[in-house]
């Protein structure tokens, strides 16, 4: 009989993405001792995580929310969903765009500021329309800061909607600029980038490399008159110098997911309610991948899309698996092996791979794991986790 996981959900995800889960898992938001978590926004360095936890599954990108070096200590990779909402967030980003090209937001507030009967609103409007002139996007250059999935998205249909297209990215991998449409010209710093965009859009994590991306100092690079949008996290740009940079003319408009106190009723600043992948599509997505990758780790190890270990998967050629994680120190693979040995038992297949300071092994022996090897491993310094994965009838 196949083993049962235990599964909480922190929030609401999608059915179509719990329904990729075996039918024999236990999935609820009330599970006692789980084997995993699914979370989606839920603030999870607030709360004591439970020592049964095997994985956790973000459904989305980001994973801020989440103590992924805490987790990592444990040896518990933590799986996100790249890519599954970039088209949500692209279809936003676009909408931004125009909104902060046009001064959609400043007219909406314009025309729901005004009284008096229709022919009087109408004498108004037609009066008041001047002070909302703006700008088409063909011929205008969008700089792209981040060239991952979303970028990568935005960055076509820029140059589809008529665009001229500058991006960067140095983290940039080999798989992201396959991707990228050959149109982009690159950009050799984010300083070229910004004195020479009309459009800014930001597609980077949040990490101190990227606090106050934009900042006082970027701002006076601009031409003037830009339009920037952060879709990305609210702190890679400096609320202060937006503020700034609205008031002396570098911005013409800021359209962002990330209200804010000092941003609220600011002219030419729109803020939305972190829509990006707010999006039946997105969520069904994201539940989807995270699902199933959370399940491919418990049931056979197999890591992909985990931002804190690296990417491992082995087809099985036995029934008798080991999942190892530990620290990427010298001679790990060298006494797991000797252990295996000594213990009698003959590796099959053997897979070990490394991501910084983590390192992770399948291993597929050819008889029953006894308990007292897994102990033994779990002994060796630098092992973090050991999980034995025998293939179920």
């Amino acid at each position: 009989m196949a083993k049962s996981f235990k599964i909480q959900t922190l929030n609401k995800i999608s059915a179509r993405g719990l329904a990729r889960l075996p039918g024999h898992y236990m999935v609820g938001d009330a599970v006692d001792d789980p084997d995993a978590i699914l979370v989606r926004s839920h603030n999870m360095h607030d709360m004591e995580i439970p020592a049964s936890v095997q994985a956790i599954g973000r459904a989305g990108a980001g994973t801020n929310n989440i103590p992924i070096k805490k987790m990592s200590e444990r040896g518990v990779p933590v799986f996100n969903a790249p890519g599954a909402n970039a088209n949500a967030v692209k279809e936003l980003v676009i909408a931004g765009m125009l909104m902060g090209a046009r001064n959609i937001g400043a007219a909406m507030a314009f025309v729901d500021g005004l009284t008096g009967s229709d022919e009087e609103l109408h004498k108004k409007t037609e009066a008041g329309k001047k002070h909302f002139v703006g700008r088409e996007l063909p011929g205008r250059t969008l700089g792209v800061i981040g060239l991952g999935a979303i970028g990568s998205l935005v960055a076509d249909a820029a140059i589809k909607l008529g665009m001229q297209v500058i991006g960067f990215d140095p983290g940039i991998t080999v798989e992201a600029a396959w991707k990228l449409p050959s149109q982009v010209r690159k950009a050799e710093s984010i300083e070229e980038l910004v004195k020479t965009a009309d459009f800014i859009t930001l597609h980077v994590p949040l990490m101190e490399a990227t606090r106050n991306l934009i900042n006082t100092q970027r701002m006076a690079l601009m031409k003037g008159g830009v339009v920037l949008l952060n879709f990305a996290r609210e702190g890679v740009v400096d609320n202060a110098a937006v503020l700034a940079g609205l008031k002396d003319g570098k911005l013409h408009a800021y359209v962002c997911d990330f209200p804010a106190n000092a941003l609220k009723g600011q002219k030419n600043v729109v803020c939305l309610p972190h829509l990006g992948a707010s999006t039946e599509e997105a969520e069904e997505n994201c539940a989807i991948m995270v699902a199933e990758q959370v399940s491919e780790y418990l049931e056979h190890g197999n890591i992909l899309n985990a931002v804190n270990f690296p990417n491992v998967a082995m087809p099985r050629e036995s029934a008798f698996r080991l999942g190892i994680a530990n620290a990427n120190v010298p001679n790990m693979v060298g006494q797991i092996s000797t252990a295996l040995a000594e213990a009698g038992l003959n590796i099959h297949n053997m897979v070990n791979k490394s991501r910084g300071d983590m390192a992770y092994t399948l291993v597929d022996v050819d008889s029953a794991v006894p308990a007292g090897l897994l102990k033994r491993i779990g002994g060796i310094d630098g092992v973090l986790r050991v999980r034995y994965l025998p293939a179920e009838d």
